[in-house]
């Protein structure tokens, strides 16, 4: 096959290629990944188990939000209060009292805003018969969701019994499942205070009111583990979620929070190549009615990059030429493929924007005397 390299106004070169954004600190654990592609953007040791404390009550939290996406639960369902979940006063509380029946969306609030370990077992009971019912659900739910380097022991993130392990990776990923699958309820990471029981208790995470576009999702804290943060924000259609674990203090943790949040919206940003019905590339056809035909992509392609990569960014059509007509609307005749320096690289499918039809009987007498004197 004859591939053809094709777009050369939208391939640019730079004579040297940029280093990796220089991002630093003191957490032991971090990352900072693009929440529309997964991408990872910048990372120390995120692929590494460690106690994620209070921030495991995510996964806690998606299997109620899919139980109520699915409708086997409402917001308005209630759940009782067993004596195990009014006797966990270890840690942050919700303040539970043994025989209440409290409703799905007050459990989900005393969750992710006052981080209660009691509501988490109150949840857990409710939904897995018992927390060690619970437990194996979290697990396998982990495993659906391919966060590889998961493991739970109780559904609340505390040390007791000890084992329970995630990687600042799998964090974000769950993060970014929650922030995309669940949008009717993503709304209740960024409420600021919680009432319960006639106690007020703020949203423990630093980043709501002092980061631009900041609006979840948990911190959490162990003294094996320091304290950590899963963080997300958006801004002008860009969103980022950072994890960060082992921080020494609290301070340390809303100030170094707050500045890789800011390190990733100034080192990186979102480019939108190419949208539905531009026409990336032109192929030539044999035997039809247009010399040509337009190839085009069927959805917008976009991509997050290093500020300095741009312009080394390569974009390369690759195709199998002439193409023979008739052509449909639509048809994929190809590839656009995308690189950068400290970028994964994306391939995109091409297809014939409009439809070639194929030449007619005369027209196909001139294709065979060209054939027949050696023509094109």
């Amino acid at each position: 096959m004859l591939y053809r390299l094709l777009g050369a106004v939208f391939i640019f070169f730079a004579a040297v290629a940029p280093a990796r954004a220089e991002i630093a600190t003191t957490a032991n654990h971090a990352l900072i990944m693009d929440a529309e592609s997964g991408e990872v953007l910048w990372a120390k040791d995120a692929y590494v188990p460690m106690p994620p404390a209070s921030m495991s009550k995510l996964m806690t939290v998606e299997l109620l939000f899919q139980r109520l996406r699915d409708g086997r639960v409402k917001l308005g369902s209630t759940f009782p209060v067993s004596e195990r979940a009014w006797r966990e006063r270890s840690g942050s509380e919700m303040f539970v009292n043994i025989g209440d029946h409290i409703s799905v969306e007050s459990l989900i609030r005393g969750i992710v805003i006052q981080s209660g370990n009691d509501a988490c077992v109150v949840v857990a009971e409710a939904l897995g018969g018992t927390v060690e019912g619970f437990v194996a659900m979290m697990n396998k739910r982990a495993a659906e969701l391919g966060l590889k380097h998961s493991h739970f022991v109780n559904p609340d993130g505390l040390d007791q019994p000890p084992g329970q392990m995630m990687s600042a990776f799998d964090l974000a990923s769950l993060a970014r499942h929650l922030i995309r699958d669940y949008p009717a309820y993503y709304h209740y990471f960024g409420e600021r205070e919680f009432v319960w029981t006639n106690i007020h208790q703020p949203n423990r995470n630093p980043l709501l009111g002092k980061v631009e576009g900041a609006d979840g999702l948990k911190t959490g804290h162990l003294e094996a583990s320091g304290y950590g943060l899963v963080g997300s924000a958006s801004r002008n259609g860009q969103r980022l979620i950072v994890v960060a674990n082992g921080f020494g203090s609290e301070k340390d943790r809303a100030d170094e929070g707050a500045r890789l949040m800011e390190a990733g919206f100034r080192e990186f940003r979102r480019y939108t190549l190419f949208k539905p019905g531009d026409v990336v590339a032109k192929a030539y056809v044999f035997g039809g009615a247009l010399p040509t035909a337009e190839l085009t992509v069927k959805a917008p392609v976009t991509l997050t990059l290093q500020v300095d990569s741009r312009n080394s960014l390569k974009v390369a059509a690759h195709f199998s030429e002439p193409l023979r007509a008739p052509l449909a609307q639509g048809r994929q005749v190809g590839t656009l493929d995308i690189s950068a320096p400290d970028f994964p690289g994306l391939s995109v499918p091409l297809y014939v924007n409009q439809p070639v039809d194929e030449v007619g009987f005369f027209g196909r007498i001139v294709l065979g005397v060209k054939a027949l004197f050696g023509g094109a």
